[in-house]
């Protein structure tokens, strides 16, 4: 089962991370958020564009179906493998895919950063602590929730990469399992913090919108 489950974690997990809560509240408004704002469905956007409750509605969800999809493949996987801790990564792998590549919407969905939380709560909650305190203090200090979210992702790679060279990680992910684990994490990090190339921009440029809880005013 070892591919082919690995495969089958990836397809269940992208079936989860494709329902973007974002898109499908403002639908139901009539607006949709790949044309307002920054384009993007994630939490920021929707949070700008329709209202802080639902912008909390959408990272609440983007975060859970991490741990859902992880969650299911336990309950299912358990049943044929002894260790299902590796199968879960792949889920959770998943779910970024279907966040940020969903097919229904030609391959552009959001930008990761709270499926990657709910990555980081299903799978390594120990590590949790780092990276989410310095994606606060970066937004409560700059205001850039951008700034944050690179940089919170850019240390959840480094975290992870010196907790296997420790050791930390050997008994739960044993053998190769380990080296799969930190190159799927890293891939997780890198691939959020690419998807962030326009933000990128904008903050060496400084234009880079700033974070407010005020809907932004659309004509």
């Amino acid at each position: 089962m070892s591919i082919v489950g690995r495969i089958l974690a990836i397809l269940i997990g992208y079936c989860f991370g494709m329902v973007l809560m974002g898109y499908l509240i403002g639908k139901s408004k009539n607006i949709d958020l790949t044309k307002v704002g920054s384009g993007n469905v994630g939490s920021t956007n929707t949070m700008r564009n329709l209202g802080v409750t639902a912008g909390l509605i959408t990272l609440a969800w983007d975060c859970l179906k991490c741990v859902v999809a992880c969650f299911f493949v336990w309950l299912i996987f358990g049943i044929f493998v002894e260790n299902v801790n590796i199968y879960m990564v792949y889920a959770g792998l998943g779910v970024v895919l279907g966040h940020d590549f969903p097919c229904y919407m030609h391959f552009k969905g959001g930008k990761g950063v709270a499926s990657t939380l709910g990555f980081i709560i299903a799978l390594f909650p120990m590590g949790l602590p780092i990276p989410a305190g310095i994606f606060i203090a970066l937004v409560a200090l700059t205001r850039y929730v951008s700034l944050g979210s690179i940089i919170g992702e850019l240390s959840f790679a480094i975290e992870i990469i010196v907790a296997a060279a420790l050791g930390l990680l050997s008994e739960k992910y044993p053998g190769g399992q380990l080296k799969e684990v930190v190159i799927i994490c890293c891939l997780v990090s890198a691939l959020s913090i690419a998807l962030h190339h326009a933000n990128i921009k904008r903050l060496l440029s400084g234009t880079e919108n700033k974070f407010s809880f005020h809907p932004e005013t659309r004509a």
